[in-house]
């Protein structure tokens, strides 16, 4: 099967129904994606197809053939960048097991709303949990990442 992971070509020899969260971390070596739940429920394993966030545990990679998926090892732009400043500078992570996931949602938001206000970022963001309650502190960031600082 072909696959285009982080803008490039990639070719494994898989079922076409065996989860792309499996097929990144074990046939291609990323774990940037995690497991977390295995039924798209936390968003620890969110990956963007086509730049729409997806749960790489229940997304079957014969799905993804010839569409573009990109992992948090290849997340990259004004808004990853943006993001990315504004989770080190408020120090959001504490654990960090779901930040791949949150960095990933929040980035796909950005990309579609420049300027999201709360009840937008809590809309984007709640599919993604993070055991260690950062959520004020993710929610900080997103505003930050968007130049709105308040």
């Amino acid at each position: 099967m072909k696959l285009s992971i982080n803008g490039q070509a990639r070719e494994v020899d898989v079922d076409e129904d065996t989860p792309l969260l499996w097929v990144l971390r074990d046939h291609l070596g990323m774990t940037g994606t995690k497991y977390g739940c295995g039924v798209a429920q936390c968003g620890a394993c969110t990956v963007h197809v086509d730049g729409v966030p997806r749960r790489a545990c229940v997304t079957p990679v014969g799905s993804v053939a010839e569409r573009d998926v990109v992992t948090i090892e290849g997340l990259a732009g004004a808004e990853a960048d943006a993001v990315r400043t504004a989770w080190e500078a408020i120090d959001v992570p504490q654990c960090g097991y779901c930040q791949a996931g949150q960095i990933m949602t929040a980035v796909a938001l950005l990309k579609e709303v420049a300027k999201p206000n709360d009840d937008q970022i809590d809309q984007a963001m709640a599919g993604n949990i993070c055991r260690c309650a950062t959520y004020v502190r993710i929610r900080r960031a997103i505003h930050s990442a968007a130049g709105d600082d308040s």
